[in-house]
């Protein structure tokens, strides 16, 4: 039995469990939920056909010389959680997200965001080993190619406060988006505090 993602879908996460039912082997899939709930979905396939798993804890079994495509039920959360304790020990926690903001036109962090950054190096610390994503974002005041530039700027900025305080500059991803993706959707040239931002995953 094979698996494999689908493309069209954000990967999920996948446990194989291989197991012996008496004197008849199978293999089951189990399609894990996705920490933040974003879909995911794989195909498990057999030599005689297959079948996509898209809903959470949706299980795919193939029995040893059985024919035919893989048979899908649900399975039990609970037990899956309680067969396989030593396998979500193992799972990385969920994500962490925070966002800073930054005065207009400015590089400069409001006075409210130093708290939040502090919180958010503080969950990188707690981390060992962790990958940080820093975004940045602008409002739509000035060209398209000015607020590329400070978005990435302001990313930068935030990057190096991470590197300063010890993190490895290989670990943390810093980007920049521009007006592209506003929090709060505006028309242009609109100075919207909101959207003067720079978003922070840790994971």
């Amino acid at each position: 039995m094979t698996v494999r993602r689908l493309a069209s879908l954000v990967a999920g996460l996948i446990t194989t469990l291989v197991i012996a039912a008496c004197s008849t082997p199978a293999t089951r899939v189990v399609l894990l939920p996705q920490p933040d709930g974003t879909p995911s979905a794989v195909v498990v396939s057999t030599q005689d056909g297959e079948e996509t798993l898209s809903e959470p804890f949706q299980r795919a079994t193939a029995k040893a010389n059985a024919r035919g495509a893989p048979v899908v039920d649900k399975a039990d959360p609970a037990r899956v959680e309680a067969e396989n304790k030593s396998l979500f020990e193992l799972m990385p926690p969920a994500p962490q997200r925070f966002t800073v903001y930054f005065e207009q036109n400015e590089t400069i962090l409001t006075a409210a965001s130093q708290s939040t950054l502090n919180e958010a190096l503080a969950a990188a610390q707690a981390r060992s080993g962790g990958e940080i994503v820093v975004t940045g974002h602008t409002d739509t005041v000035g060209t398209v190619a000015h607020n590329d530039d400070l978005s990435r700027v302001r990313a930068a900025q935030v990057r190096q406060i991470f590197v300063d305080k010890g993190f490895q500059p290989n670990r943390i991803e810093a980007v920049g988006r521009g007006e592209r993706e506003p929090a709060i959707q505006t028309g242009d040239e609109v100075p919207e505090p909101r959207n003067r931002r720079v978003t922070i995953e840790v994971r």
